[in-house]
C-alpha cells in the first residue's frame, strides 16, 4: 500500500486527532490516547489508587470518545496506554521500557481524543486545548528520554506544552471543556487533571481491563 503524505510513517513519534487520526496514521507499535477531560485522567488516577478498571466500565462513566479510540487501538494489535497531563513522564517511561522489551526501534501513535459535537453520523471531532496540552506533554517527556524523531505535528503539540506549561491550570478551567465541568459543579476534577506528574503509574489495556503497566510488564 502506498504510504500517504498525512501518515507520519517517517517518524518515530507521531500525532493526530480522534478515529480518524488514528486511521489516517500508520500503524504504530504504541498507542497512546490523550483524552485529558475526563477518560485519561480519571483512569490514570484509579489505576494509581490500586485498582483495575473495565474499559466497557469506564467508557460508559467517563467518555465513549477517548474509549473508542483505545479499542480501535487495541483491536489494531498495538500496545495501548493512557496519557494525560497527570501521567506524561510516566508514559514517556512505559514507552521506553516498551521499546527495551521489544529491543527493537517502536513506532508512537499519541492520539488526542478532541470532542465531539452533535450524534451518529452528523458528530464533529472539536479540538480541545486540554487534549493539546496532555499530548504535548507526553510528547516533551519522551524527547526528554531521548525519544525525539517526532513528525511536525508532534512537535509543534511538544511546542505548545513547554510554551504554556506555566498556565496549565488557568487554561484548562477556563477552556470550553473545563467551563461545562464546572457548570456541573465539577471544578475538582478540572483542577485535578490539570496537574503535571502527578501520577505514577500508567494505565495499559489488556484484556478489556485497565491495569498498571508494571503490573503487566512484570509478569
Amino acid at each position: 500500500m502506498t504510504a500517504s503524505p498525512f501518515d507520519q510513517s517517517r517518524y518515530q513519534l507521531r500525532f493526530d486527532w480522534g478515529q480518524e487520526g488514528l486511521r489516517r496514521l500508520a500503524p504504530a507499535d504504541v498507542v497512546v490516547v490523550v483524552d485529558v477531560l475526563r477518560f485519561s485522567s480519571t483512569v490514570s488516577a484509579r489505576i494509581v489508587g490500586g485498582e483495575t478498571v473495565p474499559h466497557d466500565d469506564a467508557a460508559h462513566a467517563v467518555s465513549r470518545n477517548g474509549a473508542a479510540v483505545a479499542s480501535a487501538a487495541a483491536d489494531a494489535g498495538a500496545v495501548v496506554f493512557l496519557g494525560c497531563l497527570r501521567n506524561a513522564t510516566a508514559v514517556a517511561h512505559a514507552v521506553l521500557a516498551e521499546q527495551n522489551r521489544r529491543a527493537a526501534r517502536t513506532s508512537v501513535n499519541v492520539i488526542a481524543a478532541g470532542e465531539l459535537s452533535g450524534q451518529g453520523d452528523a458528530a464533529v471531532l472539536r479540538f480541545s486545548v486540554e487534549d493539546q496540552l496532555g499530548a504535548g506533554a507526553v510528547f516533551a517527556a519522551l524527547e526528554a528520554l531521548g525519544l525525539d524523531h517526532s513528525s511536525p505535528e508532534a512537535a509543534a503539540a511538544s511546542e505548545s506544552f513547554r510554551g504554556l506549561r506555566s498556565a496549565v491550570r488557568h487554561l484548562l478551567t477556563a477552556s470550553g471543556s473545563g467551563q461545562e465541568l464546572l457548570e456541573a459543579d465539577r471544578r475538582a476534577e478540572v483542577l485535578a487533571a490539570a496537574v503535571h506528574d502527578a501520577d505514577d503509574a500508567v494505565p495499559v489495556l489488556r484484556g478489556g481491563v485497565w491495569r498498571a503497566y508494571e503490573t503487566i510488564s512484570a509478569e
